[in-house]
């Protein structure tokens, strides 16, 4: 098997004269014993023979084994290894990027950046997940602890640890946020909402609960989307803005496509809206707005041209963080639906009131009202899951079946029926049951 140690403080070949090995220029300076010849493998000294050979036979079988992991390349600290290794490596689009990149700046690496890779433990993440649930929700502190995990197991990838302690630790998980059911609306609530909205804003609403799109599908909805012959709207894209604040057009969460049943009224509403406000074309670029430095990059993001059902007064497109926050929720404040909990204050160059913050109440509880509708009226979960756009008709069950009262009514009332009617019992006369019965009465003759 390959690998030895080597003895640098004496010569390998005795002399001739004496039979004693000599001493070489190295003697007394540094570790004396070097374990050298593994492929793939640095040397590495040792004070000792009896721990140089120690570590040649467990290098010896992890290298075998395709498993060695040099315990000096996870002496890099986690920042370092982050910055200069992980993360410019990465290629997610910008409505991925931001976010991840805020979450791991802010809550990673201020607390374990300094940390070697090879010495976060069970303890370490049970200190710092102790620490992080004091600053975050915990279904933030999931997600925070899914990106370490990712960092990690890249780490192990890149043969910096053996194993990550995210998963490998018994005695510590990763953060379990509350369960929460899915809230959805009143008509009336709706309504109400709808009614506080700028006129030409209103159909958004419409859109939410008519076809249960999400905001960012809202705003990127393009006239030439709305198929009104065969009742369907295409949904292709979404509207996303960079940590910059820089627009684009993206494909909807997943990068799934799909088409959604548009009702005769929902159609009427829209084709009224567009009558009223006509939709203004916006060009904009595909999935990313930094400017492409290769050719392969400058196709991937070719601006598109669409012309917008949803657009502002100056006839542009809308940016979601300022609509929220002057459209949305003063009109959830003139519903009752939040409080006011200050005064005014200037925002984004005009006055807006202050109200409760309350996440459940943004724009994506109008998706989970159509989600709602849909189920409680009896209709699939597997059509609600194609026309929700969600990876699979699970996510919408664990979602939404809250919504489907119904369904236990009505196997519940199969089974009542059942064992309402008297017993029959008719045996057919091909059965084991019927040659039974006739073979009974001949032995008791």
């Amino acid at each position: 098997m390959a690998g030895y140690i080597e003895d640098r403080w004496l010569k390998k070949k005795p002399n001739r004269d004496t039979g004693k090995r000599e001493r070489t220029a190295l003697w007394g300076q540094g570790k004396r014993y070097r374990v050298k010849g593994i492929p793939g493998v640095r040397d590495r000294s040792f004070e000792t023979s009896e721990d140089a050979k120690q570590w040649l036979a467990k290098a010896q079988t992890d290298t075998t084994r395709g498993e060695f992991v040099d315990p000096r390349d996870g002496a890099i600290p986690l920042a370092q290894y982050i910055e200069k290794h992980w993360w410019p490596s990465r290629s997610d689009e910008p409505s991925t990027a931001a976010p991840m990149r805020s979450k791991i700046w802010n809550h990673i690496i201020p607390f374990l950046g300094a940390t070697a890779l090879r010495d976060i433990d069970a303890a370490v993440l049970r200190a710092w997940k102790t620490q992080l649930l004091t600053r975050v929700e915990s279904s933030t502190a999931q997600v925070i602890w899914i990106h370490l995990s990712t960092i990690l197991e890249a780490a192990v990838d890149d043969g910096r640890l053996v194993k990550n302690p995210c998963k490998a630790s018994r005695t510590v998980k990763a953060p379990k946020p509350a369960k929460r059911k899915a809230k959805a609306w009143t008509r009336p609530t709706v309504d109400a909402v709808r009614a506080g909205l700028h006129d030409r804003y209103r159909i958004a609403v419409d859109l939410g609960v008519g076809l249960g799109l999400r905001q960012g599908e809202a705003f990127g909805l393009g006239e030439d989307d709305l198929d009104f012959d065969a009742g369907v709207v295409h949904v292709r894209r979404q509207l996303r803005w960079d940590s910059k604040g820089r627009p684009y057009f993206c494909l909807p969460k997943g990068g799934k496509t799909r088409e959604v049943p548009l009702s005769p009224n929902l159609a009427r509403r829209v084709q009224d809206h567009l009558h009223r406000f006509p939709s203004v074309a916006c060009t904009l670029p595909w999935r990313n707005p930094e400017p492409p430095t290769t050719e392969l990059e400058a196709r991937q993001r070719k601006p598109i041209s669409v012309r917008l059902v949803l657009i502002t007064s100056q006839e542009n497109r809308i940016n979601y963080s300022k609509w929220n926050e002057l459209s949305w929720r003063p009109a959830l404040g003139a519903a009752g639906v939040v409080k006011k909990v200050g005064e005014e204050a200037k925002t984004y160059g005009g006055r807006s009131r202050r109200y409760e913050l309350s996440r459940e109440d943004m724009f994506h509880v109008l998706r989970h009202t159509y989600a709602s509708t849909q189920l409680e009226a009896g209709e699939s979960i597997m059509s609600v899951s194609a026309w929700l756009g969600h990876a699979s008709p699970q996510t919408t069950l664990t979602h939404y079946a809250h919504f489907m009262p119904g369904a236990g009514k009505r196997g519940l009332a199969a089974m009542d029926e059942w064992f309402g009617q008297d017993p029959q019992p008719n045996v057919p006369e091909k059965s084991l049951g019927a040659s039974q019965a006739q073979s009974t009465p001949r032995s008791r003759r």
